[in-house]
């Protein structure tokens, strides 16, 4: 005979849920908090704070030939505008500049696709950045010159030179780092070659690969700059660098210093109105960066 026991009977309870209490909404952050969380306002303070500790140095020192002033060198700046002079060899530098760092960043991504899809292209891709990436670009300035002649051929040589290998390690870093499961994905797809890579490595890879365009591109505007300072003209033209190094040869050092905030000018412009939002509408939009 088998005993049958009945399941034990939960009791059960009635709770009187209370009605929530009506509080008063948050109140707003106080004007100045609310600036203070922007960042390009945060920026901003930074770069007055730079701007007024230059010129407090500078009229402590009261040389203006070893360092004008902020002002000084503002005037400078827009007088270099408003005669057109700065803005045609900002031009100059700026046309040699970004055919070069097109050209570099197609040999770079011709590298970086061999190497992703091929074995022998990721030895060939390993050898040469051993090789290369450690020699500075403005060494090869002397054999460019033999090479190209004085014109546009020699800067643009560096200026690949330049570009070519921290590209070509950031996009082949960022490959090396896509997972394996989107590798399967990939070809479960029938993906392969460059449509293999275009469709999956670049994607999963692009955090490295812009981080390797910033870097090109850094190093391609300090190499140009640089080359300009060591031979000057283009074609009859010079760019900011022999802008800068002409008028330091006639002692006019406001205008050294206005060039050189041309220099710095262009870089914040860059990372700010073409890195920035590319990043916000591909990785951050995504996920991938913080």
């Amino acid at each position: 005979m088998s005993l049958v026991l009945d399941p034990p009977i939960r009791q059960e309870y009635e709770y009187t849920v209370a009605a929530p209490s009506l509080r008063a909404a948050d109140p707003a952050l106080p004007l100045a908090r609310r600036a203070w969380q922007q960042g390009w306002l945060r920026k901003t303070f930074i770069l007055i704070l730079l701007a007024a500790l230059w010129e407090l140095i500078a009229r402590w020192q009261a040389n203006d030939l070893l360092l004008p002033s902020f002002l000084q060198t503002g005037q400078a700046f827009v007088d270099g505008i408003i005669s057109g002079e700065l803005l045609d060899r900002v031009r100059v530098s700026l046309s040699v500049l970004l055919q070069g760092y097109v050209a570099g960043i197609a040999a770079a991504f011709t590298l970086t696709a061999l190497a992703a899809t091929t074995r022998i292209g990721r030895d060939l891709l390993e050898t040469l950045t051993t090789m290369f990436n450690p020699l500075p670009a403005i060494a090869l300035l002397p054999l460019a010159l033999l090479w190209f002649g004085l014109g546009k051929g020699s800067l643009l040589f560096v200026i690949v030179h330049a570009v070519l290998w921290p590209l070509a390690l950031g996009g082949y870093a960022g490959f090396q780092s896509v997972p394996d499961t989107l590798r399967m994905a990939g070809r479960n797809y029938g993906l392969s070659g460059l449509r293999f890579v275009l469709h999956i490595l670049v994607p999963a890879a692009l955090p490295s690969i812009l981080s390797g365009l910033k870097i090109g591109w850094a190093f391609a505007w300090r190499t140009l700059i640089a080359a300009e300072l060591v031979f000057g003209t283009t074609a009859g033209q010079g760019g900011l660098g022999w802008y800068i190094f002409q008028n330091r040869n006639e002692l006019y050092t406001d205008k050294v210093f206005a060039g050189l905030a041309a220099v710095i000018l262009i870089g914040l412009l860059v990372e700010n109105v073409v890195f920035l939002p590319l990043e916000m509408l591909t990785v951050r939009r995504w996920g991938m960066q913080r």
